[in-house]
This record gives C-alpha cells, structure tokens and sequence, in this order.
C-alpha cells in the first residue's frame, strides 16, 4: 500500500513507515492510501470469529495489515498486542458495548461503544497506544530519534504523553490552550515530570495550537533538524487505529442483536467531534464496506462542521469566535481532518481541493460547494447527517440518563442528543468519548453528584504542575524546542 498526499499534484507517493514518521506532508497536504481496500460479507464473518475467539488485538491485526504492508505481519502483530490487552485496558474486550435502557427493541436500540478504558480514561488513548508502539518499533528499526509536536484541546495531550512516556528516542512538546481545559484534564498532563515530557500552555485557543504545529512543521529545515514528527489525527497512522474500533463496536452489537442477517446488517454511528478525526476512520470504514447507513456528526456550540453538512459552507472562525463550551473537548472551529474527506467528496481532484484549502480558505477563510454536484449528493453517497448540541441540551441529556442508571461525559452527551434526533429503523451506536471523571463539573451540575475517580488517579489533582507559559508564536515555539533537544 502506498500513500498520496491530499496538495501533492505530481502524485508521488510513500510508504507506510515513512509517512508514521512524517505526519504532515511536506506539501502541508494530508496523507491518505492510494485507495480503500474493501471488505465483503465474508471478510466480516471471518473478522467476527477472529475477535469472539482471539480478542480485539487479532481483529486490529486483521484489519490493520490491508494498510501495512512494509511491517513483518509478525511484527504488527506484537504491536497490536502491547497496545490494546487487558493490562493497558480496563478490560480484555479493550472495546464493549452497551445498550442505553430508554431504548427499545423495534429498532435495535441506540448503543454506546465504551471506548474510555484505557489508562488516561478517553478515546484517544484507543490510537495512542498503537501509535507509541509504531513509533517506538519503527525508530529501532532506523536507529533514530524523533522530536514529537502536538496540540491538544484536552484529551490528546495526555493519551499521547503517557502513550509516549519512557519510549526510547522520543521527545515530547504538547501545546495546550492556556486555562480552556478542566482541572482533571490539566493535572493528567501537567503532573508528569519526565525531561522528554515538555507541557506548553500557549495564550489563545486550540485552533491557534493547532497553527503553532503546522507552522513549525512548514518549516522543513527546522523540521529535518529536529526530526519531528505527529500524534494528533493529521498523522494517518492515528486514523487506521480508529477505524478499527468502528470494526469492533458493528461486529459486537450486530452479535449481541442475534439477527440473520448479522454480517450484512446495517447500522448508524453518531460520533461527537470537533476535529473530524473520530467520525472521519468511520467515514474510512463505511468506504472500506462496513455496512453504515449514516454517520451523524455532532457537534457542540462551535458548529462549523454542521454548518458544512447542512449549508456546503465551511466557514472557519477567528479565536474570538471559538466558544468555551462544557464540551471542551470540541471547542475547535478549525478542523484539521477534514482535508481528507473533502479530497474523497471532490472525487481526489488534487487541484480543486487546493483551491478550496490552499487558495480560498487561506484568502476569505471559507469556501462553498453548495452548488457543486458533489454536494448535492454527498448524504447518498457518504452517508453524513448532522447537528449540534448545546449546554441546556447536554445537561438534559446527562441527567436524564443519570435517572436511567447510567452517567456519560458532556461529550458524548452532545453525541447522544444528536442521534436522538435522527433514530431510524437500524440500530445507533453513539461513541463514548472519555469517563464522566474529567468533566466533573458539569457532571455535578447535570446529576448532583461526584463522578467515582478511579484508584489509578487517586491525588492526581494535587499534584505538582509542570508546564511552561508561551506565547502565540512560532518563532518562539521553536526557540524552545530547540533549547531541549
């Protein structure tokens, strides 16, 4: 398999390895494959034996072999093992699955796919497991160091710090928006004091992080120098961990339903999302042949990406226009991933998507496809609904599912109220996004109690910070690095 960027117009392409290392393309484009290996109902039967009888790291082997091919599967296999087992993982599924009690039968139901097991209690750390694993096995491999630079809005800091921590050869600088994270999601992250660890608290919003990194990365002799390298979702490698778990969650409910048609049936997933990365492996996936009718996106008050799949306008928005929301995990009005989906809705013509994100969006901020033919057929074809949630409805949603026994996180409360509104005949399964603990409280505010805290982050509010203030600065930023590493 081999991999394009979504800017390169001269269509050269790269290997797997290379592109792990790379993250951003050097054209400041997005690596994607040279197309969707497909999968059929047999794949699928097979795929459902494979994670009833050998577990969930066999099912990401399976899956994830069909896009590396320049890794002895021998060896993929023992990195799928170290990242997703029962020791990482609260539980041996790595994955479960549950169905929400107000649902009903007829249908199938609405589900949540638990996807906060892992040791920093957010999805994220379903990829960064696998990632640091890569990382970790591909530098020994080359006999190299990397210098990694992310963003974060609140929960990819921490999964990737504690995916990344004690690996060889790894410098890690996170940037993190100054005061915009709870104090759980801040104390996870700035409590590690490790000298490859640097936390970065940069004045503005996580979009403005988000520039800091490809700014820096737009440097390539900087960037060679350093060798740096990604973990937020721009890196391809973090997206094909996802869209395992899309795998996993269809094949365990479609189980759990006990239907005939169990390995054709059809399901929707409502993915919270701020970024596009989440519900974009699920767009991966659908591509791939997993049987998805929709994949409803939701999002919080910052409603850029519904705006795009109600009106075909994506109109980015200025710092000052980025609401602090009590989702914070999706105050991003600048989404990073969707590069990749609007290159497969504009058929992969590299030029029109340079116009739009090259051109247009660096000159007016926005673009429109309302009147192209590609909009006009993008639900048939993609299978995209969408909506937004905002604070009354979040905390509705919360305290009527506390009534019910059950306690979700703000995020995937904006998930939940958006797939309500759009149940139909087959089943929804609404991914859970992190452990009501990190939000603990809008949680008291929605239900009146205190999220159970884990034994394994026991003190971890009192802890001691480690975390260094800059400013919006690329100069700055790489004056730092530069001084560390």
């Amino acid at each position: 398999m081999r991999y394009v960027s979504t800017r390169d117009l001269d269509g050269q392409s790269a290997s797997f390895s290379d592109i792990l290392l790379t993250g951003l393309a050097p054209d400041g484009g997005l690596f994607l494959p040279e197309h969707y290996p497909q999968v059929d109902s047999a794949t699928l039967a097979r795929w459902r034996r494979v994670l009833d009888e050998d577990g969930y790291a066999a099912l990401g082997t399976e899956i994830l072999s069909l896009y590396i091919d320049d890794i002895p599967t021998d060896d993929l296999r023992g990195i799928c093992e170290r990242a997703w087992n029962g020791e990482v993982f609260a539980t041996d599924e790595v994955v479960r699955v549950s169905k929400l009690p107000e649902s009903s039968d007829e249908n199938g139901g609405i589900w949540l796919a638990h996807l906060s097991d892992g040791p920093t209690a957010a999805f994220k750390d379903m990829a960064m497991q696998l990632l640091g694993q890569l990382f970790e096995y591909e530098l020994a491999r080359r006999g190299t160091t990397m210098t990694i630079l992310g963003a974060t809005s609140g929960d990819t800091g921490s999964a990737a710090e504690h995916a990344m921590l004690g690996r060889e050869g790894i410098d890690v600088f996170m940037l993190t928006p100054a005061g915009r994270m709870t104090p759980f999601q801040q104390a996870q992250m700035f409590s590690i004091d490790d000298p490859h660890i640097h936390n970065i608290a940069v004045a503005g919003v996580f979009d403005d992080c988000q520039d800091l990194v490809k700014a820096v990365n737009g440097d390539a002799e900087f960037k060679q120098r350093h060798r740096l390298g990604a973990v937020n979702s721009i890196n391809w490698a973090r997206l094909v961990a996802q869209v395992v778990y899309y795998f996993a969650a269809w094949l365990r409910v479609t189980s759990a339903l006990g239907s005939d048609d169990r390995d054709t049936r059809q399901v929707s997933f409502a993915v919270p999302t701020g970024n596009f990365g989440n519900i974009c492996a699920g767009h991966i996936a659908r591509q791939m042949g997993l049987p998805i009718k929709h994949l409803v996106l939701a999002t919080n008050e910052n409603d850029v990406l519904d705006e795009f799949f109600r009106t075909g306008v994506y109109r980015v928005r200025a710092s000052s226009e980025t609401a602090q929301t009590s989702s914070p995990s999706m105050d991003i009005s600048k989404a990073s991933n969707f590069e990749r989906f609007v290159f497969d809705l504009l058929g992969r013509d590299v030029a029109r998507l340079r116009k739009r994100f090259v051109d247009q969006l660096g000159n007016e901020g926005e673009f429109d496809l309302s009147m192209t033919p590609e909009f006009a057929t993008l639900g048939e074809r993609f299978g995209f609904l969408s909506g937004s949630s905002n604070h009354a409805d979040r905390v509705m949603t919360m305290r009527g599912l506390h009534a019910d026994g059950v306690l979700v996180d703000p995020h995937t409360a904006d998930g939940i109220t958006v797939a309500r509104d759009f149940r139909a005949e087959e089943p929804m399964i609404v991914l859970e996004t992190a452990l009501p603990v990190k939000f603990a409280e809008t949680v008291v505010e929605a239900t009146g109690v205190e999220p159970e805290v884990p034994q394994r982050f026991a003190g971890l509010l009192e802890a001691d910070r480690h975390v260094d203030d800059l400013p919006n600065d690329a100069a700055a930023l790489k004056e730092y690095i530069a001084a560390r590493v």
